[in-house]
């Protein structure tokens, strides 16, 4: 009932930048936290960065000063700004959202990803 769509994904030289985006679609009554999810080849998905509906933040240490999480609320949308790239940030960038639909129920849901690749 929940879809998220990621955009912004692509090939970018070291010490770049590129911008993800992600909007969420459905039957929303309210998100709370929303936040992003990575997983590299031949690895296990981790957590990036979060953000509350309030704008708290946290993030994985490996990307902290590096990116930041922000959210538009009027858009249902959470972005990742990526600065400062690095070859190991390479990876599958997943979008995450939970919440409550309009019938009250609750939801958790993944967007299908998009790829992030790094060169050296």
């Amino acid at each position: 009932q929940v879809q998220l769509v990621e955009s912004g994904g692509g090939l970018v030289q070291a010490g770049g930048s590129l911008r993800l985006s992600c909007a969420a679609s459905g039957s929303i009554f309210s998100i709370n936290g929303m936040g992003w999810s990575r997983q590299a080849p031949g690895k296990q998905r981790e957590f990036v960065a979060a953000i509350t509906s309030g704008g708290s933040t946290d993030y994985v240490d490996s990307v902290k000063g590096r990116f930041t999480i922000s959210r538009d609320n009027a858009k249902n949308t959470v972005y990742l700004q990526m600065n400062s790239l690095e070859p190991e940030d390479t990876a599958v960038y997943y979008c995450t959202a939970n919440g409550r639909t309009k019938s009250q129920v609750r939801f958790s849901s993944w967007g299908q990803g998009t790829q992030v690749t790094v060169s050296s």
